[in-house]
C-alpha cells in the first residue's frame, strides 16, 4: 500500500498565513477539492505527495471525520471561514485573507491561501524512506491488485479532469471567478490600509494642526526665525532649527515654516532687500522639515517591523539634519552666476 507521509503547504505569492503541516491521522486521509470543474491540480499533488485520497467535494459526500484537508477557491465569502470553524485544515488557491462573517475562525494554524502545486512540499522528518517489512507471496499479489486498482482509479480521475477541462464554459466561469476573487480581494486590501494606517494618521496631523494653530507656537517659531533668511549662514541655522529631530516632526504639519518665511522671503526679494540667489537655498532651507511626521507613518505602510520602525525614525531624523543643510550649501553654490 501507497506509504502515507506528512507534507507542508506554504502560502503562495501574495498568499496569506505561515503555511500549514498536514498529516493524516486515522480515517482522516481524504483531500477534498471543493473548487468545481472536478479535482483541482493542487488537491491532486497533496493527496500525490502524502499518499492520500484526493476526492471531488461536489460529486461525492465526505463525512468531516475523514477530511485530512480541504482545497477551495473562495475570495472572501462564507465558503473561506466554514471549514476553519470546523477545525479542518483548508488551503485556498486564491490569494485571500481573513474575511466575511466567519473570518475570526481563520486562523493561521488552520488556514493558508495562494497556494499552487510549487507550494506542496513533504514536511520535515519525512523525507527518508522507510525500510519496508519483508515481503510474502500473498502480500505482494495483494500490493500488485492494489497497484493496479490505483492506476485504473487513477486514468479515470485524469479522463474525468480532462473532459472538465476542455468544457469552455468550466474554464470560463472559473477564469471569470478568478478574477472577481482578485479585485475583491485587492479592494479588501485597500480598505483594511485605509482603516488601520491612513485614516488614523490624518486624525493625527488634523490635531497636531490645530494644536499648532491654536496655541501659535508655529507663528512664533517662524517670526523669530525669520531675520535668518537674508544670509547663508542665516539659512544654515534656519535648516538646523528645522530639522532638530524633536522639532522638525512638529513644524512639519501644516508647513507654518515654508507657508510663512516663504512669503516673507519673497516679498523681500520683490523690494530688493535680500539678494535673488538666496532664494533657491532659502527653498531648501524653510521645506527642511517637510515629512517628518510622515517617517512613521511611511515606515508602517511599507509593513516594517517594530524594530525598524523604533530605530528608523531617529535614523531618518538624524540624517535629514545633515543632508538639510547640505542641501542648503547645494543649493546655493547651484545659484552663482544665475542672477
Amino acid at each position: 500500500m501507497t506509504q502515507q507521509r506528512a507534507i507542508f503547504v506554504d502560502k503562495g505569492s501574495g498568499g496569506w498565513g505561515k503555511g500549514l503541516r498536514i498529516e493524516p491521522k486515522g480515517k482522516k486521509t481524504k483531500v477534498v477539492s471543493i473548487t468545481g470543474g472536478g479535482i483541482h491540480p493542487v488537491a491532486r499533488k497533496i493527496a500525490e505527495v502524502s499518499g492520500t485520497e484526493a476526492v471531488d467535494g461536489f460529486k461525492n459526500s465526505v463525512p468531516e471525520d475523514e477530511m485530512m484537508c480541504v482545497v477551495i477557491d473562495c475570495g472572501g465569502t462564507a465558503r473561506i471561514g466554514l471549514y476553519p470553524m470546523k477545525r479542518i485544515p483548508t488551503v485556498d488557491i486564491l490569494p485571500s485573507s481573513p474575511s466575511g462573517p466567519l473570518a475570526k475562525h481563520i486562523t493561521e494554524d488552520i488556514f493558508v491561501s495562494g497556494v499552487t502545486e510549487k507550494q506542496i512540499k513533504l514536511a520535515e522528518g519525512e523525507a527518508e524512506s522507510q525500510p519496508e517489512p519483508e515481503e510474502t507471496s500473498e502480500t505482494k499479489q495483494s500490493d500488485t491488485n492494489d497497484k493496479e486498482n490505483f492506476k485504473k482509479n487513477y486514468e479515470q480521475l485524469k479522463k474525468e479532469n480532462q473532459d472538465n477541462g476542455n468544457n469552455f464554459l468550466m474554464r470560463f466561469s472559473k477564469s471569470i471567478g478568478k478574477v472577481t476573487g482578485t479585485f475583491y480581494q485587492a479592494g479588501r486590501d485597500s480598505i483594511d490600509m485605509l482603516i488601520k494606517n491612513i485614516i488614523p494618521f490624518m486624525a493625527f496631523v488634523s490635531m497636531l494642526i490645530g494644536i499648532i494653530n491654536y496655541t501659535g507656537i508655529g507663528d512664533v517659531v517662524a517670526t523669530f526665525l525669520s531675520p535668518l533668511a537674508g544670509s547663508l549662514w542665516g539659512l544654515i541655522i534656519l535648516a538646523l532649527v528645522c530639522t532638530l529631530p524633536f522639532l522638525s516632526p512638529v513644524l512639519g504639519p501644516g508647513s507654518v515654516i515654508a507657508q510663512i518665511i516663504g512669503v516673507l522671503i519673497g516679498t523681500e526679494i520683490a523690494k530688493g532687500n535680500i539678494p535673488p540667489q538666496f532664494a533657491l537655498p532659502a527653498l531648501f532651507a524653510i521645506n527642511a522639515q517637510v515629512g517628518a511626521d510622515f517617517i512613521p507613518v511611511g515606515l508602517s505602510l511599507g509593513e516594517a517591523k517594530q524594530e525598524t520602525v523604533q530605530y528608523g525614525v531617529p535614523a531618518v531624523l538624524y540624517s535629514r539634519l545633515i543632508t538639510g543643510v547640505l542641501a542648503v550649501v547645494i543649493a546655493y553654490v547651484a545659484s552663482i552666476g544665475m542672477y
